[in-house]
């Protein structure tokens, strides 16, 4: 069932908040625009450093020893990762020969969600009406009820057990040869299930004797609670999963019987590992596709910390005309539109000059494309001026005598 709260904001207080986003918008003004110029930065210099590692790269044919040839030379080598290391789940006490042993840990809990509608009030008041709505989930953490807004569903989550994840990773992987390092180990992601059931020596049911029925182990599942089939309150999920030793492909710089990353002189590295056998050609593919995912995620960030701060600087105008909520509705429009054209511009005028900073000849091409942008809008702006008044109609003759 549904918990409504009401909440009612005075005109005053809507100005008064308004005005304190002012600075808030600033700040992500600020943060939106250091954001956008960092990232033209980074964006050049992985590209720069991949392709020196690119062209210094050598493939790496046989691992199976150690050649003093390709010492400190930036290799792509494909290989089978193995290891001997016998990792321990030591809460649980079980073992395996693998990679890694992840424990992955889920509660079953109450979990509280909310929708919030505002209205405005003509004088230019607020009612915002927050609903709460609660269901239960498995969540990876459990939930502090006692904070739910619902009085009848304060204190009702539990936990049967505490446990948290866990990742146990090996510290000796080699290929042929060589040893990884952990850098390199820790990209290796390819989970298979860990199979507990009929492990004799499993510890789920020393963690609380008291009440062995609690307990169920399936497949690679520890349940603990009364029905695996129907989940109540309180009730944990323990998944166990490992990853196998593999075939691989690495791009790195060769340093003895290991690998570092290749650093580039711009200070930016490379060192990188995929499961299963890919060419050079493909990993660094793959390298650059990647970096150019991330340049868009994080510009697509900016502009919109950008667009956020212009409106909550340009907000409290809005809210002063709140008072008649017809006329707040026109300005927001407006408002928006304001902002969205000066988020295109400063942002267009932001990334030139990183360009101009870091590849000046685009730079100067895209700060050409800005000053075009203002120019129209300008131009557009000087159109939609006062209509030019009508002349006054001329004085009407006068009719003349007819003639005899």
């Amino acid at each position: 069932m549904a918990y409504t709260v009401r909440k009612t904001t005075s005109y005053g207080q809507r100005v008064g908040n308004s005005g304190k986003k002012v600075g808030t918008g600033f700040l992500l003004l600020i943060i939106g625009t250091i954001l956008l110029f960092w990232n033209e930065g980074r964006t050049v210099k992985t590209t720069r450093m991949l392709k020196a590692a690119q062209k210094e790269c050598v493939h790496l044919p046989d691992p199976s020893s150690v050649d003093p040839a390709f010492e400190g030379k930036m290799v792509h080598v494909n290989g089978f990762a193995a290891t001997d290391d016998i990792l321990t789940d030591s809460y649980f006490g079980v073992y395996t020969n693998a990679v890694k042993l992840i424990r992955e840990v889920e509660f079953y809990q109450w979990v509280e969600e909310s929708h919030t509608e505002t209205h405005d009030k003509l004088g230019g008041g607020q009612e915002e009406v927050t609903t709460y709505t609660y269901k239960k989930e498995w969540v990876s953490s459990p939930i502090d009820s006692e904070s739910f807004e619902d009085p009848s569903y304060r204190g009702l989550n539990s936990v049967k057990l505490n446990v948290e994840d866990n990742t146990e990773i090996a510290k000796n992987v080699t290929l042929g040869a060589y040893k990884l390092p952990a850098n390199l180990i820790s990209q290796m992601h390819n989970e298979i299930p860990f199979e507990i059931e009929g492990v004799e020596d499993f510890a789920i049911n020393q963690v609380a004797a008291e009440e062995p029925e609690y307990y169920h182990i399936k497949s690679n599942v520890a349940y603990v609670g009364k029905n695996p089939n129907v989940a109540e309150i309180g009730d944990v999920r323990i998944t166990f999963t490992k990853v196998m030793p593999a075939d691989v492909s690495i791009l790195s710089k060769v340093v003895g019987n290991t690998f570092e990353p290749f650093t580039h002189s711009n200070g930016y590295s490379l060192s990188t590992l995929t499961e299963g056998t890919e060419s050079m050609e493909q990993m660094f593919a793959t390298e650059h596709s990647a970096n150019k995912a991330t340049a868009w995620l994080l510009r697509l960030l900016g502009i919109f910390l950008v667009f956020t701060g212009f409106k909550n600087i340009f907000e409290i105008l809005v809210t002063l005309l709140k008072v008649v909520p017809f006329l707040a509705s026109i300005m927001n429009l407006g408002v928006s539109l304001i902002c969205g054209v000066l988020t295109f511009v400063w942002c267009l005028v932001v990334i030139a000059i990183a360009w101009i900073w870091y590849r000046p000849l685009l730079g100067i091409l895209l700060l050409a494309c800005a000053g075009g942008a203002i120019w129209y809008f300008s131009k557009k702006g000087k159109e939609k001026g006062p209509a030019p008044e009508a002349p006054a109609p001329a004085p009407a003759e006068e009719p003349k005598e007819p003639q005899q």
